[in-house]
């Protein structure tokens, strides 16, 4: 874990050290979010939070199927399919 100490500006701007920003590959442009609990600030790449949401929701998606896909094989079912093929 790593401390520094940094000011805010007139316009509320902070910067970011650049020993932080190589290290952390932070480039001109980039966005970054800004997450707020309570009293504390916690700043991460915008991409980064995109690539775990995704990973989340692609480990939820196999998790439904695979549940799901149990009461979809059940018989009962297949009078929907039946309905449908008819439309």
């Amino acid at each position: 874990m790593e401390f520094k100490t940094i000011k805010v500006s007139e316009k509320g701007q902070i910067v970011i050290p650049t020993d932080i920003r190589k290290e952390l590959k932070i480039k001109k442009g980039e966005q970054l979010l800004l997450i707020r609990k309570g009293n504390k600030i916690m700043i991460e790449k915008a991409e980064e939070i995109s690539k775990k949401a995704k990973k989340d929701f692609q480990d939820l998606l196999i998790l439904s199927e695979s549940t799901l896909a149990k009461f979809w094989s059940s018989k009962e079912d297949e009078i929907w399919s039946k309905y449908l093929k008819k439309r």
